[in-house]
C-alpha cells in the first residue's frame, strides 16, 4: 500500500498495470536537465517508474498490490506480438532451476524468441561428476548432459505454453555472469534486461545464428 501522503495510479499498459507515483517523497524532476524530467512525469506530475504491479487480491483492493515486473522490458515480435518479459522469466527458470540462474529474453522485431542463459553453476557441475571441480565455465556449459537439461526444461514450458508469445525457439548459455558496473543487476537485485541485450547484442546476434553453441528447441 502506499505510504501516507503518497499517491500511486495505475495505468494499464498492454496486458500489465503500469506504476505511477507522486508525493513530496518524490523527486520534482531531474537536475537541470528539462527533457529528462518531461520524459520521467506524465501529464499529472506522477513519476513513471517502469515497473507494474497487480492487485495482491482483486476482490479485496485493501490488501494492496504487488510487483509484477517491468514494463519497459516488453517488446514485440516481428508478427506484431507482445512479449511479456516478467512473467516468462519466472515460468522458464522454474522450468530448468537445476541449470538456470537466470535469463534475459530476446526477439525484438524478430520472428520468435530466444533466451540467453545465466547458467547455476552448482546445478550444472552436479550434472558432471566426472569433470574437475576447476574446469572451466565455458566447459561446463557445453557438457552434454547439461545441453541436455536446459533442453528437456524447455521442452516442458513449450508444452504449457502457446503462441509465439510464450514459447522458446531457441537458447544459448552465457559464461560470463551479470556484470554490476555495467548496469547488467538493477538496484532491486533484478537482471536489467535492457542493459545485459545491449551490452551483450554480439551473444544476441549469434543466438539467432547458426552457431553450434546454441540449443534449438523443436
Amino acid at each position: 500500500m502506499p505510504i501516507p501522503a503518497t499517491e500511486i495510479k495505475l495505468v494499464p499498459n498492454e496486458e500489465k498495470l503500469e506504476i505511477r507515483v507522486r508525493g513530496p517523497n518524490v523527486m520534482p524532476g531531474y537536475f537541470k536537465d528539462s527533457v529528462l524530467t518531461k520524459e520521467a512525469f506524465d501529464e499529472d506530475g506522477f513519476y513513471c517508474i517502469g515497473d507494474a504491479a497487480k492487485f495482491e487480491d482483486p476482490l479485496d483492493l485493501k490488501k494492496g498490490i504487488v510487483f509484477d515486473g517491468r514494463v519497459s522490458e516488453n517488446f514485440k515480435l516481428a508478427t506484431g506480438t507482445w512479449v511479456s518479459v516478467g512473467n516468462l522469466r519466472t515460468t522458464i527458470v522454474a522450468c530448468a532451476d537445476n541449470v538456470i540462474q537466470d535469463i534475459v529474453i530476446a526477439g525484438h522485431d524478430r520472428d520468435e524468441i530466444g533466451v540467453l542463459v545465466f547458467p547455476n553453476i552448482p546445478g550444472c557441475r552436479s550434472l558432471c561428476p566426472e569433470l574437475a571441480v576447476e574446469t572451466p565455465v565455458d566447459e561446463l556449459i557445453e557438457h552434454q548432459n547439461v545441453r541436455a537439461a536446459l533442453l528437456d526444461g524447455l521442452r516442458v514450458h513449450n508444452a504449457a505454453s502457446f503462441g509465439s508469445s510464450t514459447s522458446i525457439a531457441r537458447a544459448r548459455f552465457m559464461s560470463e555472469p551479470p556484470d554490476i558496473d555495467a548496469n547488467e543487476i538493477t538496484d532491486k537485485g533484478y537482471i536489467n534486461q535492457r542493459a545485459v541485450l545491449s551490452q551483450r547484442k554480439d551473444l544476441v546476434t549469434l543466438l539467432y545464428s547458426l552457431d553450434d553453441k546454441n540449443i534449438l528447441i523443436e
